[in-house]
């Protein structure tokens, strides 16, 4: 007496186009993901017109509305201010201190932090501004 053999169904599992859907949802999900460039700190800057270009790996001192200091978006308060400084600066190739300052602060805090740039030896000061094509109000 024979036995028959069931046969085999083969079953494969194509994962070609899953691997299709995830790469289109990586893809979908970076483009409208949005980058925050500076974040927790919220400054309006003044507008110029004759404003210049410069690289984000100088140092940066944020002076926020409400007065609050950000060295290198690392809060410092105004005591502390000139020996961190201090230190950033050593560390640096370029001795270049960018202040980013909202348009509403007081002018006598400015040229503080201005003076301590300038005590802790930084070689250049710049104060950061808006283009004025980029002064349209923004909406939140």
């Amino acid at each position: 007496m024979e036995f028959e053999r069931r046969k085999r169904v083969g079953t494969e599992l194509n994962i070609a186009p899953l691997i299709d859907i995830v790469f289109l949802l990586l893809i979908f999900f970076m483009l409208s993901s949005h980058f925050v460039t500076q974040p927790g700190i919220k400054i309006i800057l003044p507008t110029a017109v004759t404003g210049k270009l410069y690289s984000d790996d100088e140092i940066s001192i944020f002076i926020a509305s409400d007065h609050r200091l950000y060295l290198n978006e690392e809060e410092v308060n105004l005591e502390r201010l000139p020996d961190e400084l201090k230190l950033k600066l050593a560390e640096a190739e370029k001795k270049t201190v960018i202040i980013k300052a909202d348009e509403k602060i007081d002018l006598g805090l400015a040229v503080k932090v201005m003076d301590i740039a300038k005590q802790a030896e930084a070689e250049g000061l710049v104060i950061s501004t808006k283009a004025e094509e980029d002064a349209r109000p923004q909406s939140d």
